[in-house]
């Protein structure tokens, strides 16, 4: 189950008459942002999705409680979940445990954008995980993590060489394999890019 954020709620002083008695609720990536779905909650639907930690909407076509995933299994995690400015909208950041459109896509907005880098840490921390024959990370991980950090080493003078003796292209490629190395690196000690940007927020107090 993934770790839940609290926030302060007041359910019934949202504006639940607006809409007679439901809230849409947009559905967003925790990790990558990306914007998966919409849908629709009432009262009971948005205290099982705090209650359990998995997102339910009131199914206006079944007019009854759905919980995302009941018959596929790709159900939302629960990590956050607020209200707008008026009380009249929800935003659910969840983790996805597989699609989440019907069609067997990520999103229900094929073209909704999402961080890469997050994407990327996503790949990574499942090829740590998975560790499939055939990839790249995998021999990166399996070499240890002396090897990667000598990667990293080596991407960082390459990109740094690259920003004094080359074109974009060639800085961008190099700051991108360089990023790459460094998440496997994150990695490889337990860490991941949500360690990297909580050091990051710290630094801004």
């Amino acid at each position: 189950m993934a770790e839940r954020v609290a926030t302060a709620l007041d359910i019934e002083a949202l504006a639940w008459d607006k809409q007679g008695g439901l809230l849409p609720a947009i559905v967003q990536d925790a990790r990558t942002l990306r914007v998966l779905m919409l849908g629709y909650m009432d009262r009971a639907a948005l205290q099982a999705t705090l209650r359990e930690g998995r997102v339910t909407f009131f199914s206006r076509s079944r007019q009854r409680l759905w919980t995302k995933g009941e018959q596929s299994g790709h159900v939302l995690e629960l990590v956050r979940l607020e209200t707008d400015c008026d009380g009249d909208t929800l935003l659910v950041q969840a983790r996805p445990l597989g699609p989440t459109c019907h069609l067997g896509r990520e999103s229900c907005f094929p073209e909704a954008p999402g961080a890469q880098l997050a994407a990327l840490d996503l790949l990574v921390e499942r090829r740590e995980r998975e560790r499939p024959a055939e990839s790249y990370t995998t021999r990166l991980f399996e070499g240890g993590i002396r090897r990667v950090a000598q990667k990293v080493g080596e991407e960082g003078v390459e990109t740094a060489l690259a920003a004094v003796a080359e074109d974009d292209a060639a800085l961008l490629g190099e700051a991108a394999d360089l990023a790459y190395h460094l998440l496997v690196l994150l990695r490889a000690r337990g860490l991941g890019l949500a360690d990297l940007e909580r050091a990051l927020r710290e630094r801004e107090r």
